[in-house]
C-alpha cells in the first residue's frame, strides 16, 4: 500500500486545456489499460482530440469559434 502522502496532490483545471496533474502518473483508461507518464508535470487530455490520448498534445487549440457557444475544427493558434 502507498504510504499517505504529506500533503494533498494539487490538480489544476485549465480553461480549454489540459488536466494537469504532478508526475510520475497512471491513468485507467475506460477500457482497463494504463498509461504511464514518468514527466514531472503530466498534460492530461480533456478535449479527446490528442492523437496521444490520454495525453494532450495540444490539439485543443485547433478549434476555433464561429459564433459564442460552438466550436469548428480550424487554423493553428
Amino acid at each position: 500500500m502507498p504510504s499517505k502522502p504529506d500533503r494533498p496532490c494539487r490538480v489544476v483545471l485549465t480553461d480549454d486545456g489540459p488536466l494537469l496533474v504532478p508526475g510520475p502518473v497512471e491513468v485507467t483508461l475506460a477500457d482497463g489499460t494504463v498509461a504511464v507518464s514518468t514527466r514531472f508535470v503530466v498534460a492530461v487530455c480533456m478535449c479527446r482530440r490528442s492523437a496521444i490520448y490520454p495525453w494532450c498534445d495540444t490539439s485543443h487549440r485547433r478549434r476555433t469559434a464561429s459564433c459564442p457557444g460552438t466550436h469548428e475544427e480550424g487554423g493553428a493558434s
